[in-house]
This record gives structure tokens, C-alpha cells and sequence, in this order.
């Protein structure tokens, strides 16, 4: 941040073309804000509480409920300050704070997504060696990756647009700190800023989705080969429905991203999704159908009692 930067705070507008619906968008959202964190408070407690669950894929589905907890109370608590009625200020380093978390939540899940997808490749189409590929240590190192990654990536991010002057306007035509909202309120050529930033998320999320594809490609032509129908169709059910979910996550960061000139209703459509929906969708796809996770939660209410 340059001395000459004026701007002490933004105003985030909110919504585009949503004026007039402040209380029916809160009962919303706060709906499915709650259901987002008592989904995934719930898995990781079962996950922490059964010893069972202690296995690589239940290491990383622990990862992305913190993921997911952290990647949805980056925005939409401020968002539903302001629907209640509440200042729409943000202080400036509240607003780069923001956009670094956000980026950097929302990076490290994609990278999780494509460690994850690893993970059911070598389960299925390598059972046999699957405790010696996916050791301890490997895991550790995984998911320490995907955090550094992000890091690196926000902050590459953070830097590109808040190290610009910021000298005039502060009203921020979005319902949170992201690059596409903040840059055109600059006071210096931004084009730099934009071709890296989008480049950089744009082409990130494309390779990781290619990457992810190319293991459940593997994992389909591995359980073709399953003799048992029931398995097969067991096997087809579970990667068809974790497919859904990585691709409610990175469609929307594609479309985002790789616009020329995205509708601000549209994008802000498109983010909500990304921010609530798929956070909450994640652990009804990945584990509250799963017996096991189904049994340890059983378990700690029957304790409870």
C-alpha cells in the first residue's frame, strides 16, 4: 500500500438489482449459512471422535469442512450485517483482508478438490498399495501443499490490487472485496492487475479441473471392470455425485474469471452459489450419506444422552 493511497474505507452496495428484498434475502442466506456450519461442524466432530474415520479420505474431508467454514464466513457474515440493517462500511484493510482470505481459502480448495480426487484414484485403481502411496507423511505433505499454495496465491493477488492507489470513488458495486469489484476503483492502469489476477485464477481452476477429470476418468474405466453390478453401480453413484459437487465449486470461478465482461447480477449470482450453497452441499455429498460417518455421529448423540 502506497502512503499516497486516500481511500480509508469502502462501500460495498450489496447485490446488484436486489433493492427492496433486504429481509427475504436475510431469512435466506442465514438459512443457509446455519445449514453450511451445522453440516460441517458435523463431520469434523465425528471425524475427530471416531477412530475409524481416521483413514486418508476422512483426513482430507476434515480439510475441506475447515475449508468450507472458512471460505463462507469470509463474506457472507459482513453480507448479512448489512441485509439487517447494519453499516455497509468496510475499513480498507478490512476490505483487502477479505479478498486475501477469500482467495486464499478458495485456492486451497480447489487444490484440495485435485489432491482428493488423487486420493479415490489410487483407493480404486490401486487398492492393493493404497496404505503405502497414501501414508501419514504423504497425506501431511498434501495437505500442507494445498495451504502453502494458497497462501502464495492470494498474496500474489492481494498485492497486485492493493498496492495501487485508491484515491476517488469507494463504492464498491458488489456485496464483497473481490478483484473484478475493487480494481475499477483505482486511480492507475489496472491492466496489469487484471490479466495476472484472471489469468492466474482462470487458468489455475482449469488445470485443476483437467487434472481431476483425468483421475475420475481413470476411476470409470477402473469400475467398468468390477464384475458385480451392485458395485458398479455403487462406485458409478458416489464418483457421479462428487463430480457434481467439484463442478458446482469450480464452474462458477471459471465463469467468473474467464468473462470478458461478466453481468454484475450474474457474477453475484454465480458467487453466492460458490459461497453458500456448494459449502453446504459438501457434506451431504461427501459424508452424511456415509455409513460410517452416519455411525459415529450415532454414536456421539447416543453418548449425549
Amino acid at each position: 500500500m502506497r502512503n499516497h493511497t486516500t481511500v480509508t474505507e469502502f462501500i460495498l452496495l450489496g447485490i446488484p438489482e436486489t433493492e427492496g428484498l433486504e429481509t427475504v434475502l436475510l431469512f435466506l442466506f442465514s438459512s443457509l449459512y446455519s445449514f453450511t456450519l451445522l453440516g460441517n461442524v458435523l463431520i469434523l466432530t465425528a471425524i475427530f471422535s471416531s477412530s475409524r474415520l481416521h483413514t486418508p479420505m476422512y483426513f482430507f474431508l476434515g480439510n475441506l469442512s475447515i475449508f468450507d467454514l472458512g471460505f463462507s464466513s469470509t463474506t457472507v457474515p459482513k453480507m448479512l450485517s448489512y441485509l439487517s440493517g447494519y453499516s455497509q462500511v468496510i475499513p480498507f484493510q478490512g476490505c483487502a483482508a477479505q479478498l486475501f482470505f477469500y482467495h486464499f481459502l478458495g485456492c486451497t480448495e480447489c487444490f484440495l478438490y485435485t489432491v482428493m480426487a488423487y486420493d479415490r484414484f489410487v483407493a480404486i485403481c490401486y487398492p492393493l498399495r493404497y496404505t503405502v502411496i497414501m501414508n501419514h507423511r504423504v497425506c501431511s505433505v498434501l495437505a500442507m501443499g494445498t495451504w502453502m499454495s494458497g497462501c502464495v496465491h492470494a498474496t500474489i493477488l492481494t498485492s497486485l490490487t492493493f498496492k495501487l492507489p485508491y484515491c476517488g470513488p469507494n463504492q464498491v458495486g458488489y456485496y464483497f472485496c473481490d478483484m473484478p469489484a475493487v480494481l475499477p476503483l483505482a486511480c492507475e492502469d489496472t491492466s496489469l492487475a487484471q490479466r495476472v489476477g484472471f489469468t492466474n485464477v482462470g487458468l489455475l481452476t482449469l488445470i485443476c479441473l483437467f487434472l481431476i477429470l483425468v483421475s475420475y476418468s481413470c476411476i470409470g474405466i477402473s469400475i467398468l471392470k468390477i464384475c458385480s453390478t451392485e458395485g458398479r453401480q455403487r462406485a458409478f453413484s458416489t464418483c457421479s455425485a462428487h463430480l457434481t459437487a467439484i463442478l458446482c465449486a469450480y464452474g462458477p470461478v471459471i465463469i467468473i474469471y474467464l468473462q470478458p465482461n461478466p453481468s454484475p447480477l450474474l457474477g453475484a449470482v454465480i458467487q453466492l452459489l460458490n459461497n453458500l450453497v456448494t459449502p453446504m452441499l459438501n457434506p451431504l455429498i461427501y459424508s452424511l450419506r456415509n455409513k460410517d460417518v452416519k455411525s459415529a455421529l450415532k454414536c456421539i448423540f447416543l453418548k449425549g444422552t
